[in-house]
């Protein structure tokens, strides 16, 4: 039977055409030894299936997939699903070739009522209950979003009022009994909107999940960003199942995206900004301005030395700028993604040079990783090449200038040879 499903710890890079660029980079950082919650792949080839079988999950991918939580439930000791014990995921797009923010996540699948309460059960503290309604209140919306297609911005617009009406600007000045109203609130709306309450089967919502990022690979957003990248159609998509780890569990908490090297200039050092108290998105959402990710060496050093000792690994190991995503859940590091970072063209000529200087890469290799676009870049940025585009178009359309001139002989030397 073909296998459609690979927990991390049985893939690397090499297979990213069968696993994403994702997870691929997931599978090999597992393999480092680097701190990588521990889940699984469903591959591209289930997202073609998913396509040739008109949209629908084969019976026999849909087993592989109960196997493989069944392994993660064993792995992280916690049961999908269950009120006392509850294990919740994240459910991640990754096609093979990048596509930054064209695709769509879920973060706190498997939540319901009742696994919120059996959460706060084993925790009472009213602290630690926001965060449970906070996590619940994210999953509805991003659900709703992403599967169900209720537009995330009307959710925006409820969370809103509910802030006007506590007098607060952020979403992290709301108290537990806020969440909980946003949690009632975005219930009623999804049932307004479609008809029927918000579905509370853990496994349900993971399959729905599962086919909304399989649907994900033909939004407008991805199909533009492939025509403009030249990415076939025909790769699709891997989906990415992982525990979550919570960036908004508290103010030893948060999530950040870092380069290993600054994507805008090349110097090396790294560059990424994060959020404490915070989840997914937020970091680039806009809802708080994020701090520098130098200041985590000051807000949690041992974090930061962790982290930077990471990222220079991972560089070494790709021999190129690294982009990545990290949670820290209690003072705790968790990697999410790696990949190699878009870079404007100068960046990528210093990055080049630098890795070849370091003694990371060969000049051959650091003349095929600066993409032709980006030469194309660099030479129209040239300010002399620009000068010089200047001069010759101004030559052309003066009156006896070069351009003007070899036309003039072109049609008199035309004209004789016809007389």
């Amino acid at each position: 039977m073909q296998k459609y499903v690979y927990l991390f710890s049985e893939g690397n890079a090499t297979m990213r055409n069968l696993l994403g660029g994702k997870g691929a980079n997931l599978a090999e950082m597992t393999a480092l030894g680097m701190p990588v919650p521990q889940g699984f792949t469903v591959t591209t080839e289930a997202c073609t299936r998913y396509y040739e079988d008109g949209k629908t999950i084969g019976a026999d991918i849909q087993a592989q997939i109960d196997e493989a939580l069944e392994k993660i439930e064993k792995l992280n000791e916690k049961k999908f699903g269950d009120p006392k014990n509850p294990l919740l995921v994240s459910v991640r797009s990754g096609a093979r070739a990048s596509m930054p923010g064209m695709m769509d996540t879920i973060l706190n699948l498997g939540i319901n009522d009742e696994v919120a309460a059996g959460l706060i059960a084993g925790n009472p503290d009213p602290k630690f209950e926001r965060f449970v309604y906070d996590s619940y209140r994210r999953f509805i919306q991003m659900f709703s979003d992403v599967v169900m297609e209720i537009p995330k911005k009307t959710f925006e617009v409820i969370i809103d009022e509910v802030k006007e009406k506590k007098g607060v600007k952020n979403d992290i000045d709301l108290d537990v009994n806020d969440m909980k109203e946003l949690v009632a609130r975005f219930k009623a709306y999804y049932k307004e909107q479609k008809g029927e309450d918000f579905p509370t089967d853990p496994y349900a919502q993971m399959m729905e999940a599962v086919k909304a990022v399989f649907r994900s690979w033909d939004n407008p957003r991805a199909n533009v960003y492939r025509r403009m990248n030249d990415i076939p159609y025909s790769w699709g998509t891997a989906v990415n199942v992982m525990p979550m780890v919570f960036g908004n569990l508290n103010n030893r908490s948060g999530t950040g995206v870092a380069f290993t090297r600054n994507p805008a200039t090349g110097e090396k050092k790294l560059f990424g900004e994060y959020l404490i108290n915070a989840q997914g998105e937020d970091v680039v959402a806009g809802i708080r301005t994020p701090s520098k990710i130098d200041q985590l060496k000051d807000e949690m050093p041992e974090v930061y030395a962790q982290f930077k000792t990471i990222a220079d690994n991972l560089e070494k190991h790709y021999k190129d700028m690294q982009d990545m995503e990290y949670t820290i859940e209690n003072g705790k590091l968790y990697m999410l993604q790696t990949r190699n970072g878009k870079r404007t063209a100068a960046a990528a000529l210093k990055i080049a040079v630098d890795l070849v200087d370091e003694g990371m890469i060969t000049e051959k290799d650091a003349g095929h990783g600066v993409h032709h676009r980006e030469w194309q870049a660099l030479h129209a940025a040239d300010p002399q090449r620009q000068a010089y585009r200047r001069r010759r178009s101004e030559d052309r359309r003066r009156p006896g200038g070069r351009g003007h001139d070899r036309r003039g002989r072109g049609r008199d030397a035309r004209g004789a040879q016809a007389a």
